[in-house]
């Protein structure tokens, strides 16, 4: 029996047979996916905006009740108070900003000497730089309190700076080794040799690449010297020195408490950080999904 061409070959087009019951199982799934990440979306927002909600309300509307989620009156007379505060925020940026171009730059090149370079037991060293970020701050802050106090460091932004470029250095150090093993090696060699140095040639060619993870770093950096709150607490005492989580958290108690100027002077601190974000966004993107692809 023969089979021609024609009969072999279907001119037809060709259809999908997977079952409907599939695919509308499919767009269920996505719909239900759908409502659940909105659901935790609104969920995780919902603080941030009923703190921004009360940073514009009026005293009267802060405390009514039942709640006043809509039709209030605005004011911005709690921002204006914030002023008082200046001082802290001034300490956080201060403090935080060091701190975290401290760690930056200590970071980079020993992140870089531990991806290019043989070491004797660099697993282990690497473990021990990871095992320093094992402990929460609130276990050690009495012994670097012990510490600070026989050195003259208590209650000085200087002392503040190094335990926070301290605590960011081994978080950077990992992150950056990440980025740097994602750079080859033979653009280094290559550098040298057409006359560069080592350090040139991580200068001029390896550095620049490595600007996404950077600010991937920094970010992340900033974010936890901006946000200490522990030792921020323990090392400081006088209000030119305190930085701003302490200083908020001073704003609650007593009798009674000012829960909009609370919220606002909460809406103030956040700002920076998400600004700094803002600007980086580009290269931040970029540094977390460096390393994502292995060579």
């Amino acid at each position: 029996m023969t089979v021609s061409v024609d009969e072999a070959v279907s001119p037809g087009p060709v259809r999908d047979h997977a079952p409907p019951a599939r695919r509308r199982g499919g767009r269920g799934r996505s719909a239900l996916e759908l409502t659940l990440l909105v659901v935790l979306a609104v969920v995780m927002l919902f603080p941030a905006l009923w703190m921004l909600e009360t940073s514009i309300k009026e005293n009267r509307d802060v405390y009514a009740v039942p709640a006043k989620f809509f039709h209030f009156a605005v004011t911005l007379e709690h921002f204006r108070d914030v002023s008082a505060l200046s001082t802290a925020f001034l300490n956080s940026v201060v403090v935080a900003g060091v701190s975290t171009v401290l760690a930056t730059v200590l970071g980079v090149p020993a992140a870089w000497a531990y991806s290019r370079f043989s070491l004797k037991a660099k697993k282990d060293q690497l473990f021990f730089i990871l095992s320093t970020r094992f402990m929460p701050p609130v276990v050690v802050v009495i012994p670097i309190f012990l510490m600070y106090r026989q050195v003259g460091l208590i209650d000085s932004k200087l002392g503040l700076i190094l335990i926070y470029a301290a605590f960011n250095l081994p978080f950077t150090i990992w992150m950056m080794k990440g980025f740097v093993d994602e750079v080859p090696a033979e653009y280094e060699d290559a550098a040298m040799l057409d006359g560069y140095t080592r350090l040139q040639a991580f200068w001029k060619y390896t550095l620049p690449l490595l600007v996404p993870g950077i600010a991937a770093t920094a970010v992340f950096a900033l974010i936890f010297s901006w946000n200490e709150f522990v030792f921020a607490i323990f090392l400081t005492s006088s209000d030119s020195v305190r930085t701003a989580p302490p200083a908020i958290a001073g704003l609650i108690g007593g009798t009674t408490v000012d829960w909009g100027l609370v919220a606002a002077s909460s809406v103030v601190f956040a700002l920076p950080v998400l600004v700094f974000a803002y600007l980086v966004r580009r290269h931040l993107v970029a540094g977390v999904t460096l390393g994502a692809v292995r060579r």
